[in-house]
């Protein structure tokens, strides 16, 4: 069963996170940005679809659950390095970026060292809450480079001040920029809010995983 639609989903979507950071290099703004923006979207519903059509199928694989945590990982953790890259070393990207990616370490890492018992770490809700929150942020965070784009093409010109002035309404906007602006502060801060709010999720499940492993842990395991 390692040939099957789901699978395939779950390969295209592994293949389709370094495809993230990559657009960044080889293409100019806006088309990186629309071109991450809809491969994290894609993979987003690949992430979901391909879950869905191996239970209704029949067909969950064993190659299938090795796969897909790991193409989840690694979509998260290249789209979150790429937003630090967007968005530069500041506070209030690299706190949530590192609280997730170091929760992210220490699950696998428990998981990898409990081996057979790493059943005990079952996905519970708050984590699927946790994914779905993270997964919206990043999306919301990709687009937020979109919006910031075209509204730095379309003011490519004007002084601080004209553009200070098209924004109050002062001056007539008769290319969109209040369009732009407002997009570009609502994808952009309510990404980071959304970011914060999966960090908390992401830092709850992992001493919820940390708690369920610690019998395994001790030299002198509770009977």
């Amino acid at each position: 069963m390692v040939v099957s639609l789901p699978n395939i989903l779950t390969v295209i979507r592994l293949l389709a996170a370094p495809a993230v950071a990559l657009a960044y290099i080889v293409m100019p703004h806006p088309f990186s940005d629309w071109t991450a923006l809809a491969l994290f979207l894609g993979a987003a519903f690949t992430d979901w679809l391909d879950g869905v059509l191996a239970r209704a199928w029949d067909q969950e694989s064993r190659f299938g659950a090795m796969l897909d945590p790991i193409a989840d990982k690694a979509m998260v953790v290249i789209a979150l390095s790429v937003l630090v890259g967007l968005f530069g070393l500041r506070v209030w990207i690299v706190i949530p970026v590192t609280v997730i990616l170091f929760r992210e370490v220490f699950v696998s890492g428990l998981r990898e060292y409990l081996g057979a018992k790493a059943g005990t770490l079952k996905v519970t809700q708050l984590a699927k809450w946790k994914t779905t929150v993270q997964m919206v942020a990043i999306s919301v965070l990709l687009a937020s480079g979109v919006f910031q784009h075209y509204f730095g093409m379309w003011s490519w010109g004007m002084s601080g001040d004209m553009v200070a002035q098209v924004l109050d309404g002062s001056v007539p906007d008769e290319l969109g920029l209040r369009s732009m602006w407002r997009g570009f502060v609502v994808t952009s801060q309510g990404g980071l809010l959304l970011l914060w709010i999966a960090a908390g999720l992401t830092l709850l499940t992992g001493i919820d995983y940390f708690k369920k492993a610690w019998n395994h842990l001790k030299d002198t395991p509770d009977a």
